[in-house]
């Protein structure tokens, strides 16, 4: 039961992101997610850590979506409050989704423990 639940907030993330992708008309960046999806099923360390990744950069396209997106409601002179709360709330959950990979139970699934240092 502890496994599935670590999943939830990285499943979330992404399901999020691709719905983002989906809104803006990237197919590239929809089946960029489903992809990382099913890499999650994939038990090798170069996995965790491509997801981790790819968790980073998507916090890192929510942080660029929410100024853009607060550029635009301050020029439109608009409050973003509610704007910044959920926003904000969407790159903390991506971050600590990338930061669960650093937990026991992720790092004894995926063998990242025995990474070979070259």
């Amino acid at each position: 039961m502890k496994k599935v639940i670590v999943y939830i907030p990285i499943v979330l993330s992404f399901v999020v992101l691709g719905a983002h992708f989906m809104r803006y008309g990237s197919s590239v960046g929809v089946i960029g997610v489903a992809a990382l999806l099913v890499l999650l099923f994939v038990r090798q360390w170069w996995a965790a850590r491509l997801v981790q990744v790819a968790l980073v950069l998507g916090a890192i396209e929510w942080i660029y979506t929410l100024y853009s997106m607060n550029q635009v409601r301050m020029a439109f002179g608009e409050p973003a409050v509610r704007l910044n709360v959920i926003l904000g709330t969407v790159i903390a959950v991506t971050l600590v989704s990338a930061l669960l990979f650093q937990t026991k139970t992720l790092q004894r699934i995926y063998k990242l423990n025995r990474v070979p240092v070259t």
